[in-house]
């Protein structure tokens, strides 16, 4: 009996994976709001009503295209951040993450930019919520630096933000780009990484002239 169970619960397993390629494949042309699920079961080979075994609905196939696409990615950029070393062989290498998993996983990511400020909102909200919890990790990370001493959790999490948020638009670049632009994207990526560091360096420096280096103050020695 259990051995009847594993064989079912596999096929199942399979169905769902069948459904969720399908899915994608067919989003190179259109938009999920748009995608039908029997163009779906259609590709796949299943009756319609099979669907539903697996999915609720096309959002919730959708919820799980995000989850498909950047579930791997949670903890490598957080873990490059935090690891030891040069702070530029560091983010030459969160560069050369986003750029690998683009390379390997095009249609994904071409479905996120896509549907990040797409019609569905169960999507964007999952997308959205990723996004958080990638910049969480970064920002985790980064609060393990000497560097970030004397920082807020919040400024920690606005700082996380602006590395995801510049991973997504890298992202897009590539897939804009193609193979032809990619060397092209990657070195414009670091260039601004390395723009964000040297801010970041910054940040707590205090705004009154007097204290800053290289500043002249004008005012009277009363």
């Amino acid at each position: 009996m259990s051995h009847t169970v594993g064989i079912r619960r596999t096929q199942k397993l399979r169905t769902r994976q069948a459904l969720l390629d399908a899915a994608l494949q067919l989003l190179e042309h259109q938009s999920l709001s748009s995608l039908g699920l029997r163009e779906v079961t259609r590709a796949v080979g299943v009756a319609p009503t099979a669907f539903y075994r697996h999915f609720e609905d096309t959002a919730a196939l959708g919820v799980a295209l995000v989850e498909e696409a950047l579930g791997s990615l949670h903890g490598m950029i957080g873990e490059i951040l935090a690891a030891t070393g040069d702070s530029e062989v560091r983010l030459d290498r969160s560069v050369d993450l986003i750029i690998r998993h683009v390379r390997e996983q095009p249609a994904h990511f071409r479905f996120i930019a896509r549907e990040q400020h797409g019609g569905v909102g169960p999507v964007r909200e999952a997308i959205a919520a990723q996004l958080l919890s990638f910049a969480e990790e970064v920002a985790a990370a980064l609060a393990e630096d000497p560097d970030s001493r004397g920082w807020s959790d919040e400024d920690l999490l606005m700082l996380g933000g602006l590395y995801v948020d510049h991973m997504v638009l890298t992202a897009s670049a590539m897939l804009e780009a193609g193979p032809a632009g990619e060397h092209r994207v990657a070195e414009v990526a670091r260039r601004r990484l390395r723009l964000v560091t040297l801010g970041r360096l910054h940040w707590l420096d205090d705004t009154n002239p007097a204290d800053m280096p290289g500043i002249p103050c004008t005012g009277d020695d009363d």
